[in-house]
């Protein structure tokens, strides 16, 4: 529990310092989720969708504490406009976990446009996973090591100058040295939440480790 404190500690200092940066009130949320302080959370996780309403797993965490908290309408709602985020945005561990979520439920599966006519896909463009638009692509990896090629394919240029910004706020904020292995470990998981990519690497990852 003084773990979770402490998070909740740091990532309201981060949210507070700048009240637009959805990671702070996404990793706060998630913080107070972790603690049993749902109604907290819920808070904290509407900010966030207000901030960026493309954030899939926020809409499953939100559900997650709506229904902790026995607000079953409230939840179907979140589920149900995270599916159709999800499913726009390719995210489909996120996706498949929401629709699981509405049929325990027993609300219905709303339409997905992963059903209807796909658009092209043009030369030096790419269909972003975050924002769920069709956007320049990266020129290259970001990184020179596996989870750089895996942003690469999914994440367009624009989202990554975001990221880029963001990524120096983490830093500040939490007062991350970068030499430090855990530090560095921390400011991964800040990236690949910031950029929704959190669960389809942990997918990645173990797919290999299945494969190898």
């Amino acid at each position: 529990m003084a773990d979770v404190n402490a998070r909740i500690e740091q990532f309201k200092k981060m949210a507070e310092a700048d009240p637009d940066n959805e990671l702070g009130h996404f990793s706060l949320g998630r913080a107070y989720l972790d603690a049993g302080m749902e109604a907290d959370a819920i808070v904290c996780f509407t900010r966030a969708l207000e901030i960026n309403k493309n954030l899939s797993k926020v809409y499953q965490l939100l559900a997650q504490a709506e229904l902790k908290l026995g607000n079953r309408e409230q939840a179907v709602d979140a589920l149900t406009r995270g599916v159709q985020v999800a499913d726009a945005r390719g995210d489909l561990m996120v996706k498949n976990a929401m629709i699981d979520a509405l049929r325990e439920q027993g609300a219905p599966i709303p339409e997905l446009k992963s059903q209807q006519v796909v658009a092209q896909v043009g030369e030096g463009e790419i269909k972003c996973t975050r924002c769920g638009q069709i956007r320049p692509a990266l020129t290259k990896p970001p990184f020179n090591h596996p989870m750089g090629k895996f942003i690469f394919e999914r994440i367009c240029s624009p989202c990554w100058r975001e990221w880029i910004g963001m990524g120096t706020k983490v830093i500040n904020e939490l007062r991350l040295p970068m030499s430090d292995p855990q530090a560095q470990k921390m400011f991964d998981q800040h990236m690949l939440d910031f950029l929704g990519l959190q669960e389809a690497w942990m997918e990645e990852k173990s797919g290999k480790a299945v494969r190898g």
